[in-house]
């Protein structure tokens, strides 16, 4: 099964995170099909930057993204 979820990047303190699809047995980090956009949580604004076409793809496909990408895609 797919999943669209966060993998960590950035350095300790300073999150910056990958939006990314990926089996759902691959651990956080791992091999990724696809990254379709960033998230950076420090910046004033909560930057959210989601490829919407890429992401209504996948879900399309059977993709099943995580609470907090669907809370972030509603943005």
């Amino acid at each position: 099964m797919l999943k669209i979820r966060l993998s960590r990047i950035g350095k300790k303190h300073q999150p910056i995170y990958r939006v990314v699809v990926c089996e759902s047995q691959v651990k956080q980090g791992g091999k990724v099909i696809e990254e379709i956009g960033r998230y950076s949580p420090l910046e004033k604004d909560k930057k959210v930057e989601i490829k919407k076409d890429r992401y209504e793809y996948w879900v399309l496909k059977g993709a099943r993204p995580s609470q907090t990408i669907r809370h972030l895609a509603n943005k």
